[in-house]
């Protein structure tokens, strides 16, 4: 089964920033590092449920707008000394679009 779609053109997403998506249950935030890398997360912290689109990515991490808490964009773990995860997304770029599956390969803990 394929539920790989496309969402965006590279392009879209702006280097050490991000994009939010929105679907009749979720919002996922995809985030581009300074090297085109793309990761998608669900758009809310594990702590308080912060925007995480809105945060700040600095190499693969972001961190939460509200309370600092710094987040891995391949697997959604929060760094310590924090404790906890976020649903994490598979991400493809091909030929400059940006492919999601809406499938989340990491369950929050």
């Amino acid at each position: 089964m394929n539920d790989w779609i496309v969402i965006a053109r590279l392009e879209d997403i702006p280097r050490l920033g991000s994009r939010t998506v929105v679907t009749d249950t979720l919002t996922i935030a995809l985030f581009r590092t300074r090297d085109d890398r793309v990761f998608a997360l669900r758009d809310s912290c594990p702590h308080r449920g912060g925007p995480l689109s809105q945060g700040i990515v600095h190499g693969t991490t972001v961190t939460c707008p509200l309370h600092n808490w710094q987040i891995d964009l391949a697997s959604g773990q929060v760094l310590g000394p924090d404790e906890g995860c976020v649903h994490a997304y598979g991400v493809k770029v091909e030929e400059g679009l940006v492919h999601l599956s809406l499938t989340a390969h990491q369950s929050a803990a």
